[in-house]
């Protein structure tokens, strides 16, 4: 559950940057000097940096990039958690991982945390996007997470599948200059899109994709429990109508209605999950479900 999040999340910190640094290096050619600032810019206007990188041109495949920015975590460093465990085990509302990381990292961090039969399913990367997208498309269900196209911008938008050369060696493809357009536009920001390509990845923070995530699982927001370590994803869930708690502080932002410094506190802090825990024991199974809880990674 939320451990999971914060425990993968620190997983990530060190590891996980460096590992999609050398990939950015190794795999797409972008100069190392630039990957700092690059990759803020992708976090921050794309919502991920696998997502900002399509946006802006790079073609990829997908399970390399997570096979290469997670197979080198420190599994062995995450603990089972007992405690978190009893406590899922002990609410019997329905529980469902929603995570931009694939599946394989997901079920890793949740078997060695030993949380893996605690959660009805898992809606992972692989879920929101199951084919590879060349481009961004205008269908309502493809909606991205920096908004519509802007026609006027004739260099935003993503690049076509690289054309292949007489010697199979893939032809140059344009690359939108994210840096560039920043320095050359310093007023510009995150929620001032249209001149940004639009990204063919479904992900967190986009409120189409917790949108996306609730009509797969069949959840209703507004009986719904968020747990998020993102204040962004928690803004973002607030928007699309759930209930939200922000985990890793105690103090509450705009968007959280409660705020946990560890999801171990989480019986004191909404003890009325477990009154509604009681009430729906007592009811026949086909009202068990009083409270859905959507748990996030």
């Amino acid at each position: 559950m939320i451990p999971f999040i914060l425990t993968a999340l620190a997983l990530q910190q060190h590891v996980g940057r460096t590992s999609k640094a050398n990939y950015m290096v190794e795999h797409l050619g972008i100069d190392r000097n630039k990957i700092v600032e690059l990759g803020n810019l992708l976090y921050k206007n794309f919502g991920t940096t696998m997502a900002g990188l399509r946006a802006i041109g790079y073609d990829f495949d997908y399970d390399e990039y997570h096979s290469f920015v997670h197979g080198r975590l420190p599994y062995e460093n995450l603990k089972p958690d007992p405690v978190l465990r009893s406590l899922l085990l002990s609410l019997p509302f329905r529980k469902v991982i929603f995570t931009n990381a694939d599946k394989v990292h997901a079920l890793k961090a949740l078997s060695r945390l030993g949380l893996e039969d605690c959660f009805e399913g898992i809606i992972c990367f692989e879920t929101l996007n199951p084919t590879h997208k060349t481009a961004a498309s205008d269908d309502e269900d493809d909606v991205a997470f920096v908004g519509p196209d802007s026609s006027a911008a004739a260099n935003a938008t993503t690049a076509p599948p690289p054309p292949t050369h007489h010697n199979n060696s893939p032809a140059p493809v344009e690359i939108f200059d994210i840096i560039a357009h920043f320095a050359n536009n310093p007023n510009s920001n995150s929620n001032n899109s249209t001149l940004l390509p639009k990204s063919p990845i479904v992900c967190k923070p986009s409120e189409a994709a917790i949108e996306r995530a609730l009509n797969i699982a069949n959840l209703n927001p507004q009986r719904t429990l968020f747990f998020e370590d993102s204040v962004r994803n928690i803004q973002s869930g607030k928007r699309v109508g759930l209930h939200t708690v922000l985990v890793g502080t105690s103090q509450r932002v705009k968007g959280a209605d409660y705020a946990l410094e560890s999801i171990h506190n989480l019986r004191e802090a909404i003890p009325e999950l477990w009154e509604l825990a009681d009430i729906v024991t007592i009811k026949s199974p086909s009202d068990k479900v009083a409270v859905e809880q959507s748990v996030t990674a």
